[in-house]
């Protein structure tokens, strides 16, 4: 018998008795989930949680602010944005949105873009709650136009600038995107051309391939223009040569402060109509040798003097390119909170529309609540776990964010700079997707444009192409993972974000472990550390195989070449190094929580959201035998039953995000009487 055990397996019966007994004595003493899916799920209680303590936890420290926004807009029933609005007016309308806010509210976002950027990101998720147009419009006019000036300009630009752009008597555009290029900046193909006779630079376009494009606040609104462009300087007594100093800054006039005539040399035209932000006026520029004075170049990283002398404390175009970008990586942090906050919407009005419907239930027996369904559970319930993940994470990378402003660490902001590019375009990503799951989950009434889904998705659709397109940003952070990955085996240092490498990266890559490669119970599946371990082994693995792949395709195909050939792949490393930044952030987050019933609700949210990600990849666990059959299907079971758990405090999580009615305006997901409101909103 034996033998024949022996032959069937290819492993003898001895040993394969010893490993049974080894996963009695070794696996840790848990529950088995597969029991616990067998228990009636009306039978079990989900944990308790007060809303008001895990509000309070969640709440950040500007919830003030946004409750002063909130407010304000509710008190003002003529700036609320109607469903059914022209794009002509919805700009207007934005607009007065805007100069409300900073006039009668008395809220001025611009004092906080430079002394404490949190404050100002938290104004502007608020404002994108009354209206993503209205966060985007802010954006335009404080973090970019504004932004450039005081970042990328130096003391006379902000003297002459700040009080205008903050008072909104200066509205300015962010000139940077070109018809023909966008990620690649600095492919630019605009000129500002020095001209020492006149002291003036002489702003292009050479070819309609340098139109600027896409301009936030141009077609209508915008005054002045941050223009990026070729710095050319001459050469004196080189016969008409002249010298291409890479891409800088400059402050253009594009409209008369007091008749808003457009001034000679300008062309603009408006980008029409758009999918979605039709309340930001999108425009396109075209300029024809407009004069600006050498002061309107900002100068921060190089300048030119009045005979034409080009100086910089940064001695290449790449540095100084590098230093000019990096100083405009706020806007993806704003970019990625404010995405949270859209998704935290939606899954609002989900949930509460899923408790709230009913049908069908057992024979002769009431409805039940459409979340009652596992289907309906398995939509929304990983979700609503995501969204309290994005939460703390990108509370997170604001803190980087404001540490790297006031300390100019190089190692905080090369953090900064991977960690907001990744989160950016995960985050970004996945509330896209969110936002169409919303809706079908909501059925026939999640079609109405009164319930919100269809303009919430159409508004944020474009954040996963501005201030970096998605797919260019997750191959930086992957660029950035393998520089990591060389500097460990050099005896580098690592940035913050990259630790986990540089502590034990080695064991990450060893040979899984056969024994705990079969641990299925609840209590090992729910560790923390198991979790982390299970995303940080993949991550190292693909960082592995790619610098492997990269080095055998380079020998033949080139850098660029082997790139292109292994581009998934990195995607996918960039993908999952985000996935295990944001678990990280989670588990702190829940150890941190100093309530024990809060802690226990946040933990049951993390677990869900830990298992949830490795179920979506399990087939790359099991095809390094990191996960044996057995555990990959007490991974599902307990995923499931934590999605049942999750349900029956879902009413409570949703209404920790403290969102006001101004906010989810939803009828169907409204707090109370979702119907009424409803019914009222068409006419009854």
């Amino acid at each position: 018998m034996e033998d024949q055990i022996k032959r069937e397996s290819g492993e003898p019966a001895s040993l394969r008795r010893i490993r049974h007994l080894s996963l009695h004595i070794l696996q840790p003493s848990s529950g088995d989930p597969q029991h616990l899916s067998l228990v009636p799920c009306r039978g079990i209680r989900s944990p308790s949680v007060s809303v008001a303590v895990l509000e309070e936890y969640m709440r950040g420290r500007h919830r003030e602010i946004q409750l002063r926004v909130f407010e304000f807009f509710r008190s003002r029933p003529d700036l609320q944005t109607p469903v059914e609005i022209s794009t002509a007016d919805h700009r207007e309308l934005c607009m007065r949105q805007l100069t409300a806010l900073v006039h009668d509210a008395g809220i001025r976002p611009f004092r906080f873009v430079a002394d404490d950027p949190s404050v100002y990101f938290a104004i502007a998720e608020a404002a994108g709650g009354v209206d993503i147009s209205l966060g985007i419009k802010m954006g335009v006019q404080y973090s970019l136009w504004g932004g450039s000036v005081i970042n990328l300009g130096t003391k006379k630009h902000r003297d002459k600038y700040f009080d205008g752009i903050d008072n909104l008597d200066y509205p300015g555009c962010f000139a940077m995107t070109e018809l023909h290029h966008g990620s690649n900046v600095q492919g630019l193909q605009t000129t500002a051309t020095f001209d020492p006779v006149t002291d003036e630079f002489i702003i292009n376009t050479p070819n309609d391939g340098a139109i600027k494009w896409w301009i936030g606040n141009a077609a209508v609104h915008g005054k002045f223009a941050t223009v990026f462009a070729k710095l050319i300087l001459p050469l004196q007594g080189n016969g008409g040569d002249s010298a291409d100093m890479g891409v800088h800054a400059f402050i253009v006039p594009i409209r008369d402060l007091n008749t808003h005539v457009v001034f000679p040399g300008i062309e603009i035209h408006d980008c029409g109509h758009k999918v979605g932000l039709n309340g930001v006026d999108n425009g396109a520029l075209r300029f024809s040798s407009v004069r600006i004075p050498r002061e309107n170049l900002l100068n921060r990283f190089g300048d030119v003097s009045r005979d034409g002398k080009y100086t910089s404390s940064l001695p290449t175009i790449n540095k100084r390119f590098a230093a000019t970008l990096g100083e405009l990586v706020g806007g993806r942090v704003g970019l990625a909170y404010s995405s949270v906050g859209v998704l935290k919407i939606s899954v609002t009005i989900a949930v509460r529309y899923s408790l709230l419907r009913q049908q069908f239930g057992p024979p002769k027996q009431p409805e039940v609540s459409i979340l009652d369904y596992q289907s309906q559970q398995h939509k929304l319930m990983p979700m609503l776990a995501s969204t309290y993940a994005f939460h703390f994470a990108t509370l997170y990378l604001v803190d980087k964010y404001c540490e790297m402003k006031k300390s100019n660490d190089d190692e905080v902001v090369a953090d900064v700079h991977a960690l907001s590019a990744g989160l950016k375009a995960y985050v970004t990503s996945y509330t896209a997707k969110s936002l169409s799951i919303c809706r079908e989950a909501c059925g026939g009434h999640g079609y109405a444009a009164v319930n919100r889904f269809g303009i919430l998705r159409n508004d944020h659709d474009i954040f996963q192409t501005f201030e970096g397109d998605n797919t260019v940003l997750l191959q930086q952070v992957a660029a950035d993972l393998l520089k990591q990955y060389k500097e460990k085996f050099m005896g580098g240092t690592l940035t913050v974000t990259w630790n986990y490498l540089r502590e034990s990266m080695s064991s990450y890559l060893s040979q899984p472990n056969p024994v705990t490669a079969r641990w299925e119970g609840a209590d090992h599946l729910r560790d923390p550390k198991f979790q982390l371990d299970a995303f940080r082994y993949r991550t190292s693995r693909l960082l592995q195989s790619a610098a492997a792949r990269l080095n055998k395709h380079s020998k033949t195909l080139g850098g660029f070449g082997a790139w292109n050939r292994c581009l998934n792949h990195l995607l996918t490393l960039a993908e999952s190094h985000i996935e295990s930044v944001i678990l990280a952030r989670f588990i702190e987050s829940v150890q941190s929580c100093p309530d024990e019933n809060t802690r226990g609700v946040l933990k049951l949210v993390c677990d869900l959201y830990a298992l949830d990600r490795i179920w979506k990849d399990i087939g790359t666990y099991r095809n390094v035998d990191y996960v044996a059959p057995n555990k990959a299907k007490a991974i599902h079971k307990l995923m499931e039953y934590l999605s049942f758990q999750v349900r029956g405090v879902a009413r409570e999580l949703v209404d920790a995000f403290n969102l006001p009615d101004i906010v989810t305006r939803a009828p169907i997901g409204m707090s109370s009487e979702a119907y009424a409101h409803y019914t009222q909103h068409v006419g009854f």
